[in-house]
């Protein structure tokens, strides 16, 4: 049994009944756009929070160093610390000169890649696309998201060449430019493979890591590198019919044995991001228990929707996130879709920040 059959067993399965906000339009709000946010805060850690405990009503709004008045000693914290590669390369064909965008996704065999490229009609199968006199590709196939599998030819290290060639891509949302690449990456990033942030923890510094460690609060890693499902939109009428790219994901035995340990101990799992929860929840579904990957990826395209059953997490920290994405629909799992739809709208009344570079929820 696949990823995506075991998250439908738990959303619709045996206990659970299927829920009524199946309806993609459950799940859109209208935002102004002045409150995409275009540039990061600093530090860090001063964006604004806003809480949402899911046994009350009402919403708290504080700062996002406040945020350690929420978790206790025993808590663990758990972070993805994947890490924003350079994916997007501008080239020209060799025999017309004319321009193109690839968009690297997810590597491949054989020196190929799935990739997005634009404009598509001048990408067809066997065309080149030269980046630099020592770094090419080729298109060598059509992928079933409308992209290109890539085969890349290079002198030297190919992560090295991506550095020299390529440049970190922003949200599309996000139109100014970013004096620092290094603000679109965690502080604790390190393992290079993701093509976007997984922004909850860019509100993270390493002063409230330490005001956390000496509170006792304990903290762990895991990896998933985001690639297009993660932000990719929902377009189906009935959310259910919605596919999702699969993404790769490690959890290391270290991490496994600290959530283990935390819920024996009576204490809270919290996971820093989606793509934390989307890990740890994927993890729990191959084996009905946390398998440990060490330092094998796995992969997964779960989706997490209303109905679903949460396994190990038990607290969110979150950015808000766009209208009708899959991610919206996760924390509606999470905290139920009608708190989650006030929240955003508190926090829109509020002129909160939103998306990558935006405020942030805790809920708990």
């Amino acid at each position: 049994m696949g990823d995506r059959e075991i998250v439908k067993m738990f959303t619709v399965g045996a206990g659970l009944s299927r829920p009524s906000t199946l309806k993609l339009t459950d799940y859109d709000y209208d935002l102004p756009d002045e409150l995409i946010a275009q540039t990061p805060l600093e530090p860090r850690d001063s964006s604004r929070l806003l809480v949402v405990n899911r046994e009350n009503t009402g919403f708290e709004q504080r700062t996002f160093t406040d945020i350690l008045e929420y978790i206790n000693p025993g808590d663990l914290l758990v972070f993805n610390d994947t890490r924003v590669i350079p994916a997007r390369l501008i080239g020209t064909k060799p025999d017309t000169g004319a321009k193109i965008e690839v968009f690297l996704i997810t590597p491949l065999a054989d020196n190929c890649w799935e990739v997005l490229v634009k404009p598509g009609k001048k990408a067809r199968i066997g065309a080149v696309v030269e980046f630099s006199e020592q770094f090419s590709c080729e298109f060598v196939a059509n992928t079933d998201f409308g992209g290109r599998v890539a085969r890349f030819s290079c002198d030297g290290d190919f992560a090295e060449q991506l550095r020299s060639c390529g440049e970190v891509p922003l949200p599309p949302y996000i139109t100014e430019k970013l004096l620092d690449s290094e603000r679109y990456q965690t502080i604790y990033s390190k393992n290079d493979g993701s093509v976007a942030a997984p922004t909850a923890g860019l509100h993270f510094t390493p002063e409230l890591l330490e005001k956390l460690h000496n509170k006792g609060v304990n903290t762990a890693y895991v990896t998933l590198h985001v690639g297009i499902g993660t932000f990719r939109p929902v377009t189906a009428d009935l959310i259910t019919d919605h596919v999702m790219h699969s993404e790769r994901y490690r959890l290391p035995r270290r991490t496994r044995d600290l959530v283990e340990q935390t819920k024996t101990n009576g204490k809270r799992v919290i996971a820093v991001g989606t793509t934390a929860v989307r890990t740890l929840e994927s993890a729990f579904a191959c084996g009905q228990r946390l398998a440990a990957s060490g330092s094998e990826y796995s992969s997964t395209d779960i989706f997490i929707y209303p109905g679903y059953k949460f396994q190990v997490v038990d607290a969110l920290i979150t950015n808000f996130h766009l209208p009708k994405s899959s991610l919206l629909m996760l924390v509606s799992a999470f905290a139920g879709r009608e708190k989650i739809m006030a929240a955003y709208q508190t926090a829109i009344n509020e002129r909160y920040r939103f998306f990558s570079f935006g405020d942030a929820m805790l809920i708990y």
